[in-house]
């Protein structure tokens, strides 16, 4: 049974599923991990070289793909281009919204256009995606939408604001959202995975001010382990929220118990933890407002430059499977343990 069969058990007719920001960084690591025989994913993300490849890598496992390069920020756009994945795979299924966009700046150095875009894209197009794939799914009243999130849209971090601004926007709506499904009794369903510090090409393309270069707040994992993640939710779509990484947790529960701590924490550290020790190549790409894969780019793949500091494997995530099977498991070791000391006691 492949990834996606499992999702609705028996359904003979191949499993369909949208990816956006499917051409590098955790949306490539999603259709790697969803790709085989039997599947067929809709890639929308700007870049076609990176597209290409992406479907490329999904042919090569069995499944089918379609490339469709697409601005998230632009809701027409993606209309189309969902009603040209019905058209030629069939009804959709599954609608994984991970595209986004950022910068990286204090606040007064940024200028209105450029927050407008990062949160078109980051924003927005978490909402077009989530529009187009309700305008399908709610009248068959079956579906899965899932979000790919961030710890950051629970706390915010200093030099990201138009980032982590859009990242708690997409849990608001989200939420909105899903108190509205639950009212109409829909079998719709739809999560948010929180991420971690992701090891992504992002680094190496975002627009940047920083006087060194931009880098994820350690500890990075691979994209692997998000796209694990974001699979499980696919499979399991009944959870309001998946966390990823030990650190997504502090983070989260940190914010909850001592945000006036974390505020002073961040001023002290949040500058130079987003910086390594190299200045930023001036020749650098910048994605902002167009592909740093396009025609005559290079494709990025999943991984950034921080392959030899990132983790392959989260406790956290096998933990957060498995939990009630542990809580079995933990139950009935106490229970035993009780029996034991009942009788030898």
């Amino acid at each position: 049974m492949t990834v996606l069969d499992a999702v609705r058990g028996s359904r003979r007719r191949p499993r369909v599923v949208v990816v956006t920001g499917a051409s590098a960084g955790i949306g490539r690591a999603v259709v790697r991990e969803l790709a085989g025989p039997g599947t067929r994913i809709g890639l929308v993300a700007r870049g076609v070289t990176g597209l290409n490849a992406a479907a490329a890598e999904v042919r090569a496992a069995g499944g089918e793909a379609l490339v469709l390069p697409t601005d998230v920020a632009d809701h027409d756009a993606l209309e189309d281009a969902a009603g040209r994945v019905e058209q030629e795979f069939g009804p959709i299924d599954g609608w994984i919204n991970v595209a986004f966009s950022s910068l990286f700046a204090p606040f007064h150095a940024i200028g209105p256009d450029e927050y407008r875009r990062v949160t078109e894209v980051t924003y927005l197009g978490f909402v077009h995606g989530t529009m187009v794939a309700l305008r399908r799914m709610r009248p068959r009243n079956a579906g899965v939408v899932v979000q790919v999130g961030s710890a950051l849209g629970v706390r915010a971090i200093p030099l990201q604001s138009a980032y982590c601004g859009a990242k708690h926007a997409i849990n608001g709506f989200t939420e909105s959202l899903r108190t509205e499904l639950l009212h109409d009794h829909s079998k719709v369903r739809i999560t948010v995975v929180q991420m971690p510090a992701v090891n992504t090409p992002q680094f190496s393309w975002v627009r940047s001010r920083l006087p060194k270069q931009a880098q994820p707040v350690p500890p990075i994992f691979q994209p692997e382990v998000a796209a694990r993640a974001v699979a499980y939710a696919l499979r399991h779509p009944r959870r309001k929220q998946y966390w990823v990484g030990g650190s997504t947790v502090a983070t989260i529960l940190g914010q909850r118990l001592a945000p006036a701590l974390l505020d002073r924490y961040l001023a002290r550290t949040g500058y130079r933890s987003q910086q390594t020790d190299q200045p930023v190549d001036p020749d650098q790409p910048v994605n902002l407002w167009e592909p740093a894969d396009g025609p005559d780019g290079h494709d990025f793949g999943a991984h950034g430059a921080f392959d030899a500091r990132s983790h392959a494997r989260s406790l956290q995530v096998w933990t957060s499977r498995h939990r009630r099977s542990l809580l079995g498991a933990g139950a009935a070791a106490l229970a035993g343990g009780a029996y034991w000391g009942a009788r030898h006691g």
